[in-house]
């Protein structure tokens, strides 16, 4: 594929997991990197990180429910690089909560970084994309409220649904500017929370995956530098399940 040299990435919920392994990612391919966290930081940690592997970045604290924080991250992506070619739209949340203990808060806080951050964050960078009739935007979705459920998320699973259900009409809109709007849905994967898990959840978790191993934040960002890849100008609205083969089973 065509080299990123020059253009400009910004990932949302960068500092670690999926999100910084899509900064590494797009970084070695040559785009400069906005590390977009709430979390400060360990924004910078990851900034630090990533420099040493000679990567151009820039770690700027960034709560995606809150349109301020997004707005002053463009306007630090653009006044530094002068353009935004890239969004990978990945901040979210997934805690284990029960349907009959699910709170409004719980549910309210889940919608807004997960579905308000990515539509805020697309509304923001779409605006610079739009003036050079250019961009990728990657959302983050999951295999789990778009394709299967799971106990213990009927909330999370609902904003991965609704993440689609945004997708394909913003697609309709973006796509006269050369804009292309596209999922990657995640199945299992070793991030940080994975690890959280205990031995016992993971080797279940395992044992649901065909290829036989649990993904690595990289997997899902190579899928990422594809769809973000001036190669994927044709590909608009759609989604990339990366789960091993774990959804394929029948009667699993």
């Amino acid at each position: 594929m065509e080299s990123l040299n020059g253009q400009v990435a910004v990932i949302t919920g960068a500092a670690k997991g999926i999100g910084l392994g899509i900064a590494h990612i797009l970084g070695s391919e040559g785009a400069r990197v906005v590390i977009a966290d709430r979390d400060l930081d360990t924004a910078k940690d990851a900034e630090a990180h990533l420099r040493d592997k000679g990567i151009d970045c820039l770690a700027q604290r960034t709560d995606v429910t809150n349109r301020a924080d997004l707005e002053a991250m463009a306007s630090a992506a653009v006044g530094r690089w002068g353009r935004i070619d890239i969004l990978a739209a990945n901040a979210g949340i997934y805690p284990h909560i029960l349907l009959d203990v699910l709170t409004e808060a719980q549910w309210d806080q889940t919608m807004a970084i997960n579905v308000r951050g990515a539509v805020f964050a697309t509304q923001i960078c779409a605006r610079h994309m739009v003036t050079r009739r250019y961009g990728r935007i990657i959302l983050t979705s999951s295999i789990t409220g778009s394709m299967v459920g799971q106990p213990g998320y009927s909330h999370y699973g609902a904003t991965k649904a609704a993440m689609l259900g945004f997708m394909r009409s913003a697609a309709l809109e973006l796509a006269p500017y050369h804009i292309t709007i596209n999922a990657t849905l995640p199945g299992n994967i070793a991030t940080p929370g994975f690890a959280e898990l205990g031995p016992d959840h993971q080797a279940t978790m395992l044992a649901a995956i065909p290829v036989g191993f649990i993904g690595k934040p990289e997997d899902v960002a190579w899928a990422v530098r594809f769809l973000a890849s001036p190669e994927a100008r044709y590909i608009t609205g759609q989604t990339l399940i990366v789960d091993g083969g774990q959804i394929l089973p029948e009667g699993a």
